[in-house]
Formats: structure tokens, C-alpha cells, sequence
């Protein structure tokens, strides 16, 4: 996902190996500049670490892997991201294949990158902090 433009590159595979991983860090490869330095914000699942990701990095230096605290959260600009297919897309669609539902998936980023629209936060650290807080209360009260 480009934070600043709103277009995603997607695939879908049929599993989630290392080997799986560097067919999508090709395509990243392919479909994007060659001079732009490429941020990646990863989950810490082995695949993103294995030998053979780690030597092809080595080898494509304008890839930089961050990967999120183990505790947190995943991405929750990604999620919103996935909301937004499930609630436009795939819960609206009746698909009868793995491969109706992909080419569903596969338009739904085609039209997404045709008029990309970014994620704009408009809530301040003040008024996240102050939800927190309020949260934090609940969950005490509750013990």
C-alpha cells in the first residue's frame, strides 16, 4: 500500500511460504521504480526472515523490512484497508471458485488504483490518548 497515493499491488496465493513472499517482493520490484526506496511494515511471521528472503534483500538494497512489535496491533491502516474490499466487494459477491473470488479481488485493486484515495487520520494524539485512557478505565473497574 503507498500511504501517500492509496494504491495497493496485491496477490493472491494459494499459501503463505518464503517462497511465496519473494514471488510478491519481485513483483514490488517490478511494478514500482527502480529508484524509489521501498519501506515494507511487516508482521514478524518467519517467512519475512527466512535465509532465502534475507539473501535476496541483501541483493535489492532499496527494500527496508520493519516489522511491528509482536503485542500489537497489525497495521491498522491494512485492516481498514481489508474492511473496505470485504464491505464493497467480496461480502456483496456471490463467487462459486477460489478463482471467481480472485478475479473479484484482482478488479477490486484495479478499480481501487484507478482512483486511489489515501487514509487521512483526522483523529489528534489528544483525543487517541484521551480514548485510551478512557479504556484503560473501564478495564480496571471491571477487576
Amino acid at each position: 500500500m503507498n500511504l501517500l497515493e492509496g494504491t495497493v499491488i496485491g496477490e493472491c496465493m494459494p499459501r503463505h511460504r518464503h517462497q511465496e513472499f519473494l514471488k510478491f517482493l519481485r513483483k514490488l520490484d517490478r511494478e514500482t521504480p527502480a529508484d524509489l526506496a521501498l519501506h515494507l511494515i511487516l508482521d514478524n511471521y518467519a517467512t519475512h526472515k527466512h535465509d532465502a528472503v534475507e539473501r535476496w534483500l541483501k541483493r535489492h538494497r532499496r527494500f527496508q523490512l520493519h516489522y511491528t512489535p509482536t503485542s500489537s496491533s497489525w497495521l491498522n491502516l491494512v485492516e481498514r484497508w481489508f474492511r473496505e474490499i470485504t464491505e464493497k466487494r467480496i461480502r456483496r459477491g456471490s463467487f462459486h471458485s477460489v478463482a471467481e473470488l480472485e478475479q473479484a479481488i484482482h478488479e477490486y485493486l484495479g478499480h481501487n488504483n484507478r482512483q486511489p484515495k489515501p487514509f487521512v487520520w483526522t483523529a489528534s494524539v489528544a483525543k487517541i490518548l484521551e480514548k485510551v485512557n478512557r479504556c484503560k478505565g473501564i478495564l480496571e473497574t471491571l477487576h
